[in-house]
């Protein structure tokens, strides 16, 4: 039982390695589905084994042993191994815990402040144009969903440049890739292995919008060139924002603008990586559930209703 439990802990930290390969072999969305559901069902079964770890330690003190109705000793690896185990699931859990609300409480303060931003400048449909000297845009999701640009960065492009900027943003919120980088934070406070993952999961997001946008303006050498100028006028720092606002300077713009002046990869260039991100969280999946499946009748011999 505690070896099933303790490979959920472990697997986790295969996958900033595969992130980063299934986005250089897939299709940019194919990864970033991919990549962030391998991240979210990871960090859940690392989540339950700490769980498993923490009741084991519990049910070996009298006092809960009796409250969980043990009339037989529970069988389970020697006190040595579980109780600092145990130990140790009750301090990851609460370090989990208390920087995810940290985390929550800062996000929801800067998605009020940019909200209240964004209706403090006029609007056209989608666009909000927020007068400041300092160039930025970012795709603000709520309802309604809002592209949000500084009146510096629209004069730092030129027409066909602010188009396909648009594109992308509008990409964003219609593909609700913000669902995608608050799923990609969640996993990262869950592990920490899975931290690097969270970065990945931003690139293979703007990856994403820039292929929709090229494919909108039909033009891929255009919005190479206004992801790029957008980058280089927005590098100074822009208005704050939430981290799930995704926004076009994001991420390594090099290797962006490089990937869409290149030549779009084969469907099936990636196929051993995402079988791997199958093989990972199926066994990440089965290896919690039989861990716990094996503590759940484990409790049931202790408490007399089941033959060992």
């Amino acid at each position: 039982m505690t070896a099933l439990l303790l490979l959920p802990l472990l697997l986790p930290c295969v996958l900033p390695a595969l992130a980063r390969r299934a986005l250089a072999r897939l299709a940019p969305a194919v990864a970033l589905w991919a990549v962030t559901g391998c991240a979210v069902a990871l960090a859940g079964c690392s989540l339950a084994a700490l769980g498993a770890f923490v009741l084991i330690g519990l049910l070996k003190l009298p006092l809960f042993a009796a409250f969980g109705e043990l009339t037989h000793p529970l069988h389970t690896a020697p006190a040595l191994i579980v109780v600092p185990a145990a130990a140790t699931s009750v301090g990851a859990l609460a370090v989990c815990s208390w920087t995810l609300v940290r985390s929550v409480l800062r996000q929801s303060r800067a998605f009020r402040a940019a909200r209240t931003e964004a209706g403090s400048g006029p609007a056209a449909g989608d666009l909000c144009v927020v007068d400041s000297p300092r160039p930025d845009a970012y795709a603000l999701p709520g309802r309604p969903h809002r592209i949000v640009v500084t009146t510096a960065m629209l004069r730092s492009l030129d027409g066909a440049e602010r188009e396909a900027l648009f594109a992308h943003e509008r990409a964003h919120n219609e593909g609700g890739h913000h669902y995608f980088l608050a799923a990609a934070e969640l996993a990262a406070h869950c592990h920490p292995a899975l931290r690097p993952v969270r970065e990945t999961i931003r690139l293979a997001v703007e990856r994403t919008a820039d292929e929709a946008a090229a494919a909108s303006v039909g033009d891929r050498r255009l919005t190479a060139r206004a992801i790029a100028r957008a980058a280089l006028a927005g590098h100074a720092g822009g208005i704050p924002r939430p981290d799930f606002a995704a926004a076009a300077t994001a991420g390594p713009v090099p290797q962006r603008v490089q990937a869409l002046l290149g030549t779009p990869r084969a469907p099936r260039a990636g196929r051993a990586v995402a079988a791997l991100l199958v093989a990972c969280t199926a066994l990440s999946g089965v290896t919690a559930a039989a861990g716990l499946a094996d503590f759940h009748h484990r409790v049931e011999v202790a408490q007399g209703e089941a033959t060992p």
